[in-house]
């Protein structure tokens, strides 16, 4: 049985999520069949980079678009004929995959360059996606230098990576690159609804929230953890991810948080005893109050950054943080926000990880 995040994962570019500037631009090559001899995808993980980067070797190669003229203005793969189903199933043989956390040294980029200069075997073009391209030693950049400088006319180069930074100005300079963005909470909401009412699940509405935020932007993340929390084989809820996740969702954080700008100090222990008694895991609940904190902060000293929190937060969190954000006294909890940083670095040490929590709690509201 295939993980749902192989299942569900994108067959053209119509299906790819939140990255509708490169889109277009592929579509556009596609169209013209003017693919770059490089290719460089940067971005968080989880966005679609390997995936984009397999569609263009579709596109690429696709059978139809080449005899179909009318087809090949969709700028999409046909998903039908040898090359796709082959690439699908990652059985192409003129589709090389490379790991290079994995194969990081000057050797393997030389086989790669001995594989460039012998022609496809059956598809159009030879694509050789090189995945956490960053990882490469400085050797095995110097190699792929020189492939990129005069690579063959079959050749396509994809490099994937989540460090743009690391790749060397040599490299980047030479392919055409594209900057794939984090994906917005909503996005891959609307995505695990999809999946969910596909594969007739029952997961509630807080339950997908919190997977939702649990991803922080990666939907591969977020889809496996979908995968791995309803092979439970009953209905989820909220409390089923946080056990299984070790997270609590939004509404405890908020309540914690509430109880902290209220000033109030037994419901704030009460509380935190509470959720402790439950089995949290309280260092991510400090780092969860602290973020909830530092927004509710930020948003009582600017309000327009509502407007950069609506893609990343749902409506009902926004309330929150808004009603939040009044109960603010900027001193005050700025020096309340700096003791539960302190606390949070001294319990990711400490056999008793309650303490420093309590302890900060105390002396801010004491």
């Amino acid at each position: 049985m295939l993980a749902i995040y192989r299942k569900y994962r994108p067959k053209q570019l119509s299906e790819l999520l939140g990255q509708e500037h490169i889109v277009e631009i592929l579509r556009n090559a596609a169209r013209q069949d003017k693919f770059a001899h490089a290719y460089l995808f940067y971005g968080p993980r989880g966005s679609g980079k390997t995936t984009t980067a397999r569609l263009v070797a579709k596109l690429a190669n696709c059978e139809k678009r080449q005899i179909d003229k009318a087809f090949k203005q969709n700028g999409e793969p046909c998903n039908a004929c040898n090359a796709c189903a082959q690439i699908d199933v990652g059985h192409a043989l003129d589709v090389i995959e490379i790991d290079a956390a994995t194969n990081t040294g000057v050797d393997e980029i030389r086989d790669l360059q001995e594989g460039i200069r012998l022609s496809p075997t059956s598809f159009k073009n030879k694509v050789f996606i090189i995945d956490e391209a960053h990882m490469l030693s400085k050797s095995a950049f110097n190699a792929l230098l020189k492939t990129l400088e005069e690579p063959p006319a079959h050749a396509i180069f994809i490099l994937a990576t989540t460090e743009y930074e690391k790749v060397p100005a040599t490299i980047s300079s030479r392919t055409q690159r594209f900057h794939f963005r984090k994906l917005a909470l909503d996005e891959i909401i609307r995505k695990l609804e999809l999946i969910v009412k596909n594969e007739k699940l029952k997961v509630s509405a807080e339950a997908l929230e919190l997977i939702t935020s649990l991803a922080e932007g990666s939907l591969r993340d977020a889809e496996s953890l979908l995968d791995q929390i309803t092979s439970l084989d009953q209905d989820v809820e909220l409390k089923d991810v946080e056990r299984i996740a070790g997270k609590i969702g939004h509404k405890k954080t908020a309540k914690l948080a509430e109880y902290l700008l209220k000033n109030d100090l037994p419901g704030a222990l009460t509380y935190l005893n509470e959720i402790d008694q439950d089995g949290c895991n309280l260092n991510q609940l400090a780092k969860d109050l602290i973020h909830y904190l530092r927004r509710t902060l930020t948003l009582k000293m600017n309000p327009r950054i509502e407007e950069l929190y609506q893609k990343e937060l749902t409506k009902d969190e926004i309330a929150n943080l808004k009603e939040h954000a009044k109960l603010i006294h900027d001193q005050k909890h700025i020096a309340l926000l700096k003791s539960l940083i302190s606390a949070y670095g001294e319990m990711k040490y400490s056999p008793f990880a309650i303490v420093p929590l309590e302890v900060a709690i105390i002396e801010n509201l004491k």
